[in-house]
């Protein structure tokens, strides 16, 4: 197999090459060389993706079986379909990285692989579907982007040549937002530990090598289609704080609050107590059609020792805005620990 990874250098992108070199196949990057470093081992082109002469330039590079789209978190519908036109002459399959944001439904309803989708078309801008002023709800912006990304990519390669996988939570070795590594640190910290009830919700956060592996599989099975890539056995809260105390040697404790009381003193879901969120659907996403199509996931405990072992030889690889926005103040956390006694 001869692959381009577009990306390849951070997280995701790097775990699909360090996958993709371990079986032997032919590896093409492509990023602008700002973040992190290339693999050893790949042909690194250097290019902005939305300069018409770099994608050019890429091009000839080719052909390629299949290329694997990490990177178009930030790129608007419009880039991503310009991108993909001018690499559909030299590449067979497309697997785009989208994500479950995509979806009409989330985070309020369980998501299942061919629910209603946001609007989003392909030739979208940055600005479109920006979310009203003062918006509180869920990032619909973000949401109408991707799914114009989705569009973009099926309107230039065609169904039968589009795979889309459709991740929540990834976390791993590398983790560049914070998510993880904060719950670590947490636990390390020791001490009453404020923590979203109910202990027994479950959730679904997925192995970013068990991510990079499926995306590969479906790249060498050249097919298209739509895939919701979540852990099929989700672990309870109380399990993932269990682990993080257990990995790191912390002697903490978790104290349990009510959604109602969290809310109440102002802690923000999602962020503050990383992947705590209320609503309904956030942790239920059904990934059985991924599952049937190969997708497997190893223990969630391996991945929270794993991305410890990392965390404590090497930190995290990038800066990243979104890394500051996780894990409550300290002070905060004491104050309202100290309010539920």
């Amino acid at each position: 197999m001869r692959i381009l990874v577009m990306g390849g250098t951070w997280f995701l992108g790097r775990a699909v090459v360090a996958d993709a070199l371990a079986r032997g196949w032919s590896v093409t990057t492509f990023n602008r060389g700002l973040s992190g470093t290339d693999v050893l081992g790949v042909q690194a082109v250097h290019g902005d993706r939305t300069s018409v002469d770099d994608l050019n330039r890429l091009a000839e590079y080719g052909p390629w079986d299949a290329v694997v789209d990490t990177s178009a978190s930030e790129l608007p519908p419009s880039a991503v379909l310009k991108g993909a036109r001018t690499l559909e002459p030299v590449s067979g399959t497309y697997v785009y990285i989208s994500t479950v944001s995509v979806y009409a439904g989330w985070p309020d309803l369980p998501l299942r692989v061919g629910d209603a989708l946001l609007d989003g078309p392909p030739h979208a801008d940055k600005d479109y579907g920006r979310n009203p002023e003062g918006w509180q709800g869920p990032n619909l912006h973000y949401g109408r982007q991707k799914a114009g990304c989705e569009r973009a990519v099926l309107a230039a390669f065609g169904g039968t040549r589009a795979c889309v996988l459709r991740p929540g939570v990834i976390l791993g070795p590398g983790e560049y937002i914070g998510r993880l590594p904060w719950w670590l640190s947490r636990a390390q910290r020791g001490g009453p530990i404020l923590a979203p009830a109910p202990a027994d919700r479950l959730i679904q956060p997925v192995d970013v090598r068990d991510v990079a592996a499926f995306a590969l599989d479906r790249s060498q099975a050249r097919k298209g289609g739509a895939y919701n890539v979540a852990h099929p056995e989700a672990i309870s809260f109380a399990g993932f704080i269990e682990a993080c105390l257990e990995v790191t040697g912390g002697s903490g404790r978790p104290v349990w609050a009510a959604p109602e009381a969290l809310l109440e003193r102002g802690v923000k879901e999602w962020t503050e107590l990383p992947l705590w969120r209320t609503h309904a659907g956030a942790w239920a996403v059904d990934a059985s059609s991924a599952v049937e199509a190969g997708l497997r996931c190893r223990p969630l405990r391996e991945t929270i020792a794993d991305t410890w072992a990392w965390w404590q030889a090497d930190g995290r690889p990038v800066d990243h805005p979104r890394w500051a926005d996780h894990g409550i103040d300290p002070d905060k956390e004491a104050k309202i620990l100290a309010s539920l006694n």
